[in-house]
């Protein structure tokens, strides 16, 4: 009891005893955490970080138990796991890197999007989606955020012109030069169509979903990029972020996610509620 006192003494001493910079690192440390946590529930890292997490636990109590063989032979796997940890997380590793890498740094501290231009791309966009989704045509359609898609624009025909349902229709018709491949919309605006999107490395992607719904998700793994698709089958109107697909969206439905995502609220300078809210357990269906 007297120890758990002197415990709690000790942590409320440091407390008081912190300095500026002390508190800076510790807020820098709880957001590396936060960050981590959310690559482990995107991932299907669950069972490696609970593995983690026993072995951790395992090697204190060895320690703490003296358990001398046992602890050394935790601790030898230990310094090992960390270069396997390094090799199992590659994949998150540099995508990671890449997204630092491609950001904006005007764009981070900033933190603005073309509210007006977006807001009317939105709306077209949901027109468009809802139209080819009756007459089950086809179409991907990327909205870029803080990461630069400079690479995959440059794949497809340069259009650069104000988003519009017809154009969108037009450029998707199935007997259109440019229905094969991807549009980018950038500031609210066009930028680019059939350009070539990275196909998603997920191997536990359900096999109902074809190129356009793979493209889609790889594109949202390797950016920050919200991917809206209507399938050429079924007619159904997806959304991909961060490697998550929610499918069989209704255009209500549909346009709130978008708006969520992608509008922000200038009077707060931050953005709404997050695609997270609408993707519960699943990564995907």
């Amino acid at each position: 009891m007297e120890q758990f006192k002197d415990s709690i003494l000790r942590t409320v001493h440091y407390l008081l005893s912190a300095r500026v910079p002390d508190i800076i690192d510790i807020l820098i440390i709880a957001f590396l955490i936060y960050k981590l946590i959310g690559i482990i529930r995107r991932t299907n890292s669950n069972r490696i970080a609970k593995g983690i997490i026993i072995v951790i636990l395992v090697l204190w109590t060895s320690d703490w138990l003296n358990l001398t063989v046992i602890n050394f032979l935790l601790s030898k796997a230990v310094e090992v796991g960390l270069l396997a940890l390094v090799i199992l997380f590659q994949p998150e590793i540099r995508r990671a890197l890449e997204r630092v890498g491609s950001g904006s740094i005007l764009n981070l501290l900033r933190g603005d999007i073309h509210v007006q231009a977006m807001d009317t791309a939105i709306t077209q966009t949901v027109i468009a989606c809802k139209a080819m989704s009756k007459s089950k045509t086809g179409a991907l359609i990327v909205f870029e955020r803080l990461n630069k898609l400079d690479n995959q624009i440059n794949t497809g025909t340069i259009i650069h012109s104000d988003t519009t349902a017809e154009l969108l229709k037009n450029i998707f018709y199935n007997k259109a030069p440019l229905h094969d491949g991807a549009v980018i919309i950038s500031g609210g605006k066009i930028a680019a169509a059939a350009c070539m999107l990275p196909l998603s490395g997920n191997q536990n992607l359900s096999r109902d979903l074809g190129m356009r719904h793979r493209a889609g998700i790889g594109m949202s793994e390797h950016s920050d990029a919200v991917v809206a698709i209507v399938s050429e089958e079924t007619g159904a109107i997806s959304i991909a972020v961060d490697g998550m697909l929610k499918r069989h969206l209704a255009p209500e439905t549909f346009e709130k996610i978008l708006r969520n995502e992608l509008i922000v609220e200038e009077e707060h300078g931050s953005k709404k509620k997050k695609l997270s809210d609408y993707f519960k357990v699943k990564k995907h269906e």
